[in-house]
């Protein structure tokens, strides 16, 4: 997407979608689980290392395909608040999301819906921000989902207690 297309209020929702909301659903877990109650303590736990976990493998898979980013490729100015510079591919922040936002769907239904919901415009944010392409958002959230599976079968919260 070219920034100069855009305008002002658009390119700055893209910003906060690409940027900040994936720190806006950790805050919401937070909030969910010490103040509102909303979410127990497994629950938060089992989301909190889906998403560092599915994290962690993005980074060590992005070592294997060096994948340049779009803006580096394209010319055009990425519309993050920093600039990324290791490899596209795979996103590390759908990974995150989706592996956050699938272990609270899989606990709640209702309250899951509403951070897949975050975790798409997450994705969509760092596609439309010129620092990610399609796949590497799709590839993410596929490592964020079975990550989320992986750790609520395991419970692997209980091996750490």
């Amino acid at each position: 997407m070219n920034p100069a297309v855009l305008s002002g209020q658009t390119s700055y929702l893209i910003t906060f979608m690409a940027s900040f909301l994936i720190w806006f659903m950790l805050a919401g877990l937070f909030v969910l689980w010490f103040i509102d109650g909303r979410v127990k303590k497994e629950e938060a736990l089992h989301a909190l290392m889906a998403a560092f976990i599915a994290w962690g493998l993005t980074q060590m898979i992005k070592n294997l395909f060096p994948v340049t980013r779009p803006f580096e490729a394209s010319e055009l100015v990425p519309m993050t608040l920093t600039i990324p510079f290791d490899p596209s591919f795979p996103s590390g922040h759908a990974a995150a999301a989706f592996g956050l936002a699938t272990s609270i769907w899989l606990h709640d239904k209702k309250l899951g819906f509403i951070f897949i919901l975050s975790a798409f415009l997450v994705a969509w944010g760092r596609v439309a921000g010129n620092v990610h392409y399609m796949a590497d958002v799709s590839a993410g959230a596929v490592i964020g989902v079975v990550t989320a599976y992986t750790v609520g079968k395991l419970h692997l919260y209980k091996l750490i207690k």
